[in-house]
């Protein structure tokens, strides 16, 4: 049996590993941190209620509270508008918790994204109803999206329903109404 050395790491560089004496030698894969899982995992949320339906550009921060955890350098968020750290193959998905004043047949959110940093489109959603007043709701949602260019792909949010009344909920300390961004390996 032959013993294995490793003359040096550097996944996130790509550097070639330099293994035994015998000069083989593996590529590393950029773009995940050790290598051998998620890369970039990031959780956002609204700290304050929204009612009706437009995008969500306000009362957008990163999780940070109960000790979250975090992989990588994160998300960046201006105005409701998401730009990627990197790029890849990420994992968005997104939820909200609502209550309606009255009953709505559908209420949710939509996920759209752009590869041209000006034309969205609907990519993903989630729709739910409320059958009666001061009900509440929830739902979730996911979507792969492959960022090719982080000038350029981009996405946000929007509520969407048949009672411009609902509310979904926000709060600083609860994961209410938010997203988790995951980067899971190169595009």
């Amino acid at each position: 049996m032959a013993t294995l050395f490793v003359d040096k790491i550097d996944p996130q560089s790509g550097t070639t590993l330099s293994l035994g004496s015998s000069g083989d030698t593996l590529q590393a894969t950029t773009g995940a941190i050790n290598n051998i899982g998620i890369g970039m995992a990031d959780t956002w949320r609204i700290t304050a209620n929204k009612t009706g339906n437009s995008d969500i550009t306000a009362n957008w921060e990163r999780d940070d509270t109960y000790n979250p955890g975090f992989i990588g350098t994160g998300m960046t968020e201006s105005s409701g508008i998401f730009s990627f750290p990197s790029t890849g193959i990420y994992q968005i998905d997104f939820w909200a918790y609502l209550k309606n004043p009255g009953a709505t047949s559908y209420a949710g959110i939509y996920l759209s994204a752009t590869t041209d940093n000006s034309s969205y489109n609907i990519a993903a959603e989630f729709v739910t109803s409320i059958s009666a007043a001061n009900y509440f709701g929830g739902g979730y949602s996911s979507y792969l999206f492959d960022v090719t260019n982080t000038s350029n792909c981009k996405v946000k949010f929007t509520t969407a329903g048949a009672n411009a009344n609902t509310i979904y909920i926000g709060n600083t300390n609860i994961n209410y109404t938010g997203a988790q961004f995951k980067r899971l390996g190169d595009t």
